[in-house]
């Protein structure tokens, strides 16, 4: 019997990266997992990558930006018993350049975006939120992202009080090798990976792959609640 073949888990932002990584797992272990995203398209090549693994795999457009498309999906999507929450949009950039309403949309993608999931998606088992390193260990071009990850993983523990028994945690990744950074010139990428591989005392940019397996520990492990653990290759420390 696989370990999640009796339940049903949400993937909010389950089209690429981490929460492709995870989605693949929880299938991957029996779970009937729902993808949502904004783009149709990358939700039909998710589905379709995700095919034929020991639990089915389906999808549908949410925008979490949106008070009535999360109220909607609510209302008709049926019971959960996990639900994970990957998406979120966060443009770098120093405070004082960073136009406010970038600043504003990357607030109302991540943080708010999780909320309303938080808010009007109830799940039976657990909840985890994917947050960012930078929340302990800013940049100097990220005070945006550090605050925004600093209010998730504080919302991870005041909604571990309030939906008890309910189990809410976090998982705060490092630098992953992710499409995230697809839009950046390849020789910058390529500076980028070799320089974090030098800093980091493991030796390695992490893989989707490996904050998939922290997101399901956290998911079935029956004791944990309003934590955060980070899975940055030791990045908070180098």
């Amino acid at each position: 019997m696989s370990a999640y073949a009796d339940q049903r888990v949400l993937v909010v932002g389950g089209t690429s990266g981490v929460g492709l990584a995870s989605a693949r797992e929880f299938a991957s272990q029996g779970a009937d997992t729902v993808i949502v995203s904004r783009n149709p398209q990358r939700i039909d090549e998710a589905v379709t990558a995700l095919s034929g693994l020991a639990g089915p795999v389906t999808g549908q457009t949410l925008d979490i930006r949106s008070d009535d498309e999360v109220a909607k999906f609510a209302a008709t999507a049926g019971s959960f018993d996990h639900i994970v929450v990957t998406a979120g949009e966060t443009p770098m950039g120093r405070v004082d350049t960073l136009p406010l309403s970038e600043a504003y949309a990357a607030m109302d993608s991540k943080f708010w975006g999780a909320y309303r999931i938080a808010r009007a998606v109830h799940p039976t088992r657990s909840l985890t939120l994917v947050s960012g390193y930078l929340s302990q260990r800013p940049g100097r071009a990220s005070a945006l992202q550090s605050a925004i990850n600093a209010a998730l993983e504080a919302l991870v523990r005041g909604l571990a009080l309030e939906a008890a028994p309910l189990r809410v945690n976090a998982v705060s990744p490092g630098l992953l090798r992710t499409p995230l950074w697809d839009g950046l010139d390849a020789a910058a990428r390529d500076t980028m990976y070799s320089s974090a591989v030098q800093r980091l005392p493991l030796g390695r940019v992490g893989e989707a792959s490996d904050v998939a397996e922290a997101v399901l520990f956290l998911a079935g492990n029956g004791y944990a609640t309003g934590t955060t653990v980070f899975v940055d290759g030791g990045g908070m420390i180098a």
